[in-house]
């Protein structure tokens, strides 16, 4: 079943790996208390104490066949958490064991799941064991007692687990910005050149298009990009990079397209399950919008944009991706010597 992401792993992989050494600890200690102190302080205790260590076993043997996005998907992680608490919560209870050490056993799933699940994830287990903890050390001290141990450890568990989790979130923050930077161009925001050809190598492998539609690549360059440069200067010829950006996404949604920029002012689109008709006609849109759309500078002035457009279609046969590149490029430049502002096709 699905689970909501804020109960997911933000890397269900090291969750699982993490989850197996903590589950081993977890095991040895037990095994190691078993022997001694309340957990040895009679046969149900003693017989209650491994049957934990043989729960625990178990469950290392399946995290680690498991694959993780399975675990992760199913809630299994969030619910390893819970039942982890109410593992150490049953056995403090059987082995009337109220010490600190005890206690401190709620510490293994409430930090496993602070370091390695979302929020929502974090609060339910931290909660889970604040309760659980809270109900069954009055069973068996005191209550002004109890209610000093329950206080200090909720607070020692949340504030921890809260921090923990801070840490992780700021983390995840940090890694999709570095993953964002690394596939998008800062300057247009569409993808860049390594992304566009890995969509393009799985079009042309057959299993984005749809039946006898073929693949459709777009190569598009701003025409008289260097004079606008020269005469403007360079910021201005940012702005028209990003200008076309926004008129291409406006014009070609991003979920029919992969949109990129391959470098300095040449822009394509990757045009999946699409015929060669519908490409030309998309093409011919787009010079259009480009034409009827110009730069507004920065003094308020207009200034008129044009590109030029070469199209290649893989409608007859899967051709290479260099070739695929080639032939589009030649489209490309057919457009700019026949007087630019204009769409070329070059069947492949």
């Amino acid at each position: 079943m699905a689970i909501a992401r804020g109960l997911r792993a933000r890397q269900p992989r090291a969750a699982a790996r993490s989850l197996v050494l903590m589950i081993a600890v977890s095991a040895g200690v037990l095994a190691v208390v078993s022997t001694f102190g309340a957990n040895a302080a009679s046969a149900v205790t003693v017989g209650a104490t491994w049957a934990g260590v043989a729960v625990l076993v178990v469950l290392a043997v399946v995290v680690r066949r498991t694959e993780p996005g399975r675990l992760d998907g199913a809630g299994v992680f969030v619910a390893v958490g819970i039942a982890g608490v109410a593992m150490v919560c049953v056995l403090n209870w059987i082995t009337e064991d109220t010490s600190a050490g005890a206690q401190a056993f709620l510490a293994f799933p409430v930090l496993w799941v602070a370091s390695h699940l979302r929020r929502a994830a974090v609060a339910v287990v931290t909660a889970a064991a604040v309760v659980a903890n809270a109900v069954v050390v009055p069973l068996l001290l005191p209550l002004e007692t109890a209610l000093s141990d329950v206080l200090l450890t909720g607070v020692v568990l949340t504030v921890v687990a809260s921090m923990l989790e801070r840490a992780g979130s700021v983390q995840e923050r940090l890694v999709e910005a570095l993953e964002q930077q690394a596939t998008v161009d800062t300057l247009t925001g569409l993808v860049n050149r390594r992304v566009f050809d890995d969509a393009l190598a799985v079009a042309l492998d057959g299993r984005r298009s749809g039946p006898g539609e073929g693949t459709a690549l777009m190569l598009l360059d701003v025409d008289s990009f260097k004079q606008i440069n020269d005469v403007h200067g360079h910021p201005v010829g940012d702005d028209a990079l990003v200008h076309l950006a926004g008129i291409i996404r406006r014009q070609i949604r991003a979920g029919d397209a992969v949109l990129s920029r391959l470098g300095g002012d040449e822009l394509a689109v990757l045009l999946p399950g699409c015929s060669a008709d519908v490409a030309v006609d998309r093409a011919g849109a787009l010079l259009e919008s480009v034409l009827s759309t110009p730069l507004t500078l920065p003094d308020g002035s207009l200034l008129a944009m044009s590109v030029s457009v070469g199209v290649a279609h893989s409608g007859g046969h899967t051709p290479g991706m260099r070739e695929f590149y080639a032939a589009a490029d030649r489209a490309l430049y057919r457009a700019k010597r026949g007087g630019r502002g204009r769409v070329e096709v070059a069947p492949v």
